[in-house]
């Protein structure tokens, strides 16, 4: 997981190799990173505090944010940590091909998260005023619809992988509906979205396809407006232009599938390996609000958030950065910060102060969505399936990470058919 790159007088201006740095980094991507990421983060934070030097793929360069504190001034701060992948360093001096696995995740695009100040704002409110209109179209009803239309694939089974069978589909399937999509898209969409995420030769690739669908999507509706999403952006008085109108819908698309279906993942293992949360839940004992903010701490959807660049020299957690450092935020390192969380045994219920949603200007505009669509998914899952138990020891279920985030390989249960 380590290597030991030159450290020497050629070193980029202000890389982490550069100073402070050490000769031995790590690399935020590759097999440990991919079956121990929470060991990683522990080793980072001890060789050299909240804020890490790390690689990304293709070897380049960044800081790893892992303090609490650290990633809450970086994320309310836009003037000394920007969100415009123009000022990034490595990229504007050529180290980061177009063809990067990285660009998908932290090009510049003409959508809100890439900007700050006025032009982010303008862009901002054009989604947060869709998806408002969006809620308010019986959501839950779509989530509904397409979870008994899942669980109905299985039901008469007695068992099931409630994860390639339930939590990796079905919030595309809502997001088809939500954006006028062909329900048949969902399957490719979501498998695109996934290898984004999953970095590698293929985000690329796997990113063009979804910016052709939605591409078709846009101009299909500027000839038959509904209401729906697309329509909402097309219309909105921000006056978006195609390109604008294209990068958001993209950018909802990925992110509210993504981090929704690993999210209700999650929540469900936590239930299922835990029968006392379970059998609340079933009884109306307890509210699932109550397991999904302790998931939204422990294994928050994001466990890496793309990316910040710092817009001036400045001094974080200790080190040193240089104009046009990339900062990566460890929003799962963050929570389990022994600072603010000396003991992750107790309680953190009612505490909502968590990294998940990110933070600042930037935080997450569509959480009320993504909490709809667990809290339904959630109830009709269990109140179809009468006897749901994990069909294997808790101690067995594994996962896989990538930079960006860590996902539940399988979730396999028996319930009476």
């Amino acid at each position: 997981m380590t290597d030991q790159p030159s450290n020497g007088p050629d070193a980029p201006r202000g890389c982490p190799v550069a100073h402070g740095g050490g000769d031995d980094f790590t690399r935020l991507y590759g097999p440990e990173a991919a079956s121990d990421p929470h060991g990683i983060y522990a080793r980072l934070r001890k060789e050299h505090g909240p804020v890490a030097p790390v690689l990304l793929e293709g070897d380049i360069p960044a800081w790893l944010v892992l303090g609490y504190r650290e990633n809450r001034r970086v994320l309310d701060n836009p003037r000394q940590f920007s969100r415009d992948a123009r000022i990034w360093r490595d990229w504007k001096e050529g180290r980061v091909e177009s063809t990067s696995p990285l660009i998908p995740m932290l090009g510049w695009r003409p959508d809100c998260v890439s900007q700050d100040g006025e032009p982010h704002r303008r862009l901002r409110g054009a989604v947060t005023d869709n998806l408002q209109a969006v809620t308010g179209r019986g959501i839950r009803r779509h989530v509904t619809h397409f979870a008994n239309k899942q669980i109905d694939a299985f039901a008469g089974t007695g068992s099931a992988d409630l994860v390639a069978e339930y939590a990796e589909y079905l919030p595309m399937l809502v997001l088809t509906r939500i954006y006028g999509l062909p329900e048949g898209e969902g399957r490719r969409l979501a498998e695109s979205s996934a290898q984004v995420l999953k970095g590698g030769e293929d985000a690329v690739l796997h990113n063009d396809r979804i910016m052709q669908i939605l591409g078709e999507l846009t101009e299909r509706k500027r000839l038959e407006p509904g209401s729906d999403f697309t329509t909402g952006l097309l219309e909105h008085h921000a006056d978006l232009d195609d390109d604008e109108v294209l990068s958001h819908l993209r950018l909802v698309l990925i992110t509210a599938h993504i981090t929704t279906s690993n999210l209700l993942a999650r929540v469900l293992q936590l239930v299922l390996t835990d029968t006392t949360r379970l059998a609340g839940l079933v009884s109306g004992q307890l509210n699932i609000s109550a397991v999904v903010e302790e998931v939204m701490w422990n294994t928050p959807p994001l466990a890496v958030l793309p990316g910040r660049f710092a817009a001036a020299d400045l001094e974080l957690g200790g080190h040193q950065l240089q104009e046009g450092d990339l900062l990566v935020l460890g929003l799962t390192a963050g929570n389990v910060d022994p600072e603010v969380r000396p003991d992750v045994g107790i309680s953190v219920h009612g505490n909502q102060s968590h990294l998940a949603f990110s933070g600042g200007p930037h935080e997450c505009p569509g959480q009320n969505i993504g909490q709809a669509i667990i809290e339904t998914a959630v109830d009709v899952l269990l109140h179809r399936l009468p006897g749901l138990r994990l069909a294997v020891a808790p101690e067995e279920l594994t996962s896989t990470a990538s930079t960006w985030e860590a996902r539940l390989d399988r979730l396999p249960v028996e319930f009476t058919a």
